[in-house]
């Protein structure tokens, strides 16, 4: 079946996955920009619940995760830094601890409408502009690998087909 087809590029500092979705780009995009449903795409395992649950409208919005991770020492909160918004077309933040600056690594979502009811999602998972060597030592990048982003596009696709 062609639609399940994944394909994925690695540089030196992101990762990239894309797969085609049979929905309509609108529908995607509502999805992404509610932090309510992020756990339900989330292929890290790390994403439990939003803390706040209004919609992602523009650059510069906040929204708060609930997380746990073993690589955290278990349950953590992170504040996602809105960094691209465009309707239907793009959405990306830059994580970072509560009250602090995001340290440079970011998650962007592109959507492609391929037509009506199918669209091309790209999600690249950027540390580039992580520049804090401290940071750099004591966490490995890429922290999530390859396969969880796979995993976040199909969980997505399973969450927008629902419907």
């Amino acid at each position: 079946m062609s639609n399940s087809h994944a394909h994925q590029a690695a540089t030196e500092h992101k990762l990239t996955v894309s797969r085609t979705i049979e929905a309509p780009v609108r529908d995607i995009f509502n999805i992404l920009t509610l932090p309510a449903n992020h756990p339900k795409f989330d292929g890290s395992g790390f994403v439990r619940s939003a803390l706040n649950t209004e919609r992602i409208k523009e650059v510069g919005d906040v929204f708060t995760m609930n997380m746990e991770g073993e690589h955290m020492g278990g349950e953590y909160q992170m504040e996602n830094h809105v960094v691209a918004f465009s309707e239907n077309k793009l959405v990306g933040w830059q994580p970072a601890a509560p009250k602090s600056e995001p340290k440079g690594w970011e998650w962007v979502y592109e959507l492609t409408s391929v037509d009506a009811d199918t669209t091309e999602v790209t999600l690249t998972y950027d540390w580039s502009k992580v520049t804090d060597k401290e940071l750099l030592k004591k966490v490995s990048f890429p922290l999530v690998k390859e396969d969880s982003l796979e995993q976040s596009l199909q969980l997505l696709s399973e969450v927008s087909t629902a419907s």
